[in-house]
């Protein structure tokens, strides 16, 4: 009887002393790796869309948030978005509402695949949370719901889809013409990815700017799953309590249109 005890009691410590915390940050070489574990998480997240453009760090403070990143594209000259936003099961913001992309012949052209680019996902399958990273366009599996979404692409595991998503256009001899989002570049990035059950968040600041090539071997590296990118370069930003206020460029940070916020 005592050994039954002895071995329900070492156990219990074990799984006590395994257990992850629901958010754990660990930061290196200018890179901040935040991984969000266990089932109550995925409830907390939200992705927000502000009707004119605000710092990540007000929103936080406004959200009351314990952890706030930026998350999808937008069009710095009108503040409308280039990303699709899904809050608590409803659409926020809608590129297709975006004149900008419709009056611009080269954007205009490749519409579809603007908005096909890759979101991240929290969906609700009969009670059951769970995390998806996909191009916009693929549906849910009968009887499940998108509760909150963000569009940005591109996808970066399991292949970079940077023509099919219009990050870069080639002409007719396959050279490159056009380019989006400094993907070929060295840039602060925010990353998202999915390993397993929890979703890993990639704060690249520019500490150690990285081109899409170097995140997609650090996702590999880490043993994502499936990995994107939100906005990066000056939109970069990640805010935690009160303990961490990460911006990649001067003063309170660049006023942006989306958010990805874990409440309390």
């Amino acid at each position: 009887m005592k050994k039954i005890l002895l071995i329900s009691f070492l156990l219990l410590t074990m799984n006590i002393a395994d257990a992850k915390q629901p958010i754990e940050i660990n930061y290196d070489n200018g890179i901040y790796h935040i991984i969000l574990s266990g089932n109550k998480i995925k409830k907390q997240i939200n992705f927000v869309a502000s009707e004119s453009l605000m710092t990540n760090k007000e929103v936080h403070t406004q959200t009351k948030s314990i952890l706030t990143i930026n998350a999808g594209y937008f069009d710095p000259d009108n503040g409308k978005t280039i990303s699709y936003v899904v809050t608590e099961r409803n659409t926020a913001v809608d590129p297709i509402l975006n004149e900008n992309l419709l009056s611009n012949p080269v954007l205009n052209k490749n519409l579809s695949k603007i908005l096909n680019r890759t979101e991240f996902r929290v969906v609700e399958c009969n009670n059951k949370y769970s995390y998806q990273i996909v191009p916009h366009k693929n549906s849910v599996d009968f009887g499940c719901n998108i509760i909150t979404s963000a569009q940005g692409g591109p996808m970066i595991l399991p292949e970079l889809r940077l023509e099919e998503e219009f990050f870069i256009l080639k002409d007719k001899d396959g050279n490159i013409i056009r380019e989006s989002a400094s993907v070929l570049h060295k840039t602060a990035r925010t990353i998202i990815g999915i390993k397993e059950d929890e979703a890993h968040i990639l704060i690249i600041t520019n500490e150690n700017p990285m081109d899409i090539y170097e995140v997609r071997e650090l996702c590999k590296k880490l043993g994502l799953e499936r990995a994107m990118a939100f906005d990066g370069g000056s939109s970069t930003s990640l805010n935690y309590k009160n303990k961490i206020d990460v911006t990649s460029n001067e003063g309170n940070g660049r006023l942006l249109k989306s958010f990805m916020i874990i409440k309390k």
